[in-house]
């Protein structure tokens, strides 16, 4: 049950950084912002170190594939893209985009067995699941 509520307060912070980095970008530029976010989060990041882990960087060495290192230069894009995408569409149309996307390549990643996650058999519900999101985008878009 914690998990459920972690996951829902990600996305009301994901909703609120996009529109303060959008707003950001009205007074600079989008990747002045996006190297903004980026350090912001970094110093967040290390005080939380500082007080909660210490653990060795070392670490960060032993993992494999080295691949898996890129999810901070993949993170610079997602704050590219959401801010361009509430310019472009608003908060609301984004985020219901963004989290469709997010849904549909999350679950294919699992049906696939995509970068070690544990493979899943491909389920009807899950795909009336999706089907009925997109709907809800489609009507919440032409309404």
């Amino acid at each position: 049950m914690v998990g459920f509520f972690i996951a829902l307060l990600s996305g009301a912070f994901m909703s609120i950084q996009g529109v303060f980095n959008t707003q950001v970008t009205k007074s600079s530029t989008i990747w002045v912002a996006n190297a903004f976010v980026q350090f912001t989060a970094l110093l967040v990041c290390l005080g939380a170190w500082v007080f909660t882990d210490r653990s060795s960087f070392g670490a960060l060495f032993k993992v494999q594939p080295k691949y898996m290192l890129l999810g901070g230069a993949i993170g610079a894009f997602i704050t590219y893209t959401v801010i361009k995408a509430m310019e472009m569409l608003g908060p609301a149309k984004s985020v219901m985009l963004i989290v469709i996307s997010q849904l549909i390549v999350a679950y294919l990643i699992e049906l696939f067995g995509l970068f070690g996650v544990e493979k899943q058999p491909l389920e009807i519900r899950k795909l009336a699941g999706m089907g009925i999101a997109i709907l809800g985008i489609i009507i919440f878009k032409w309404t």
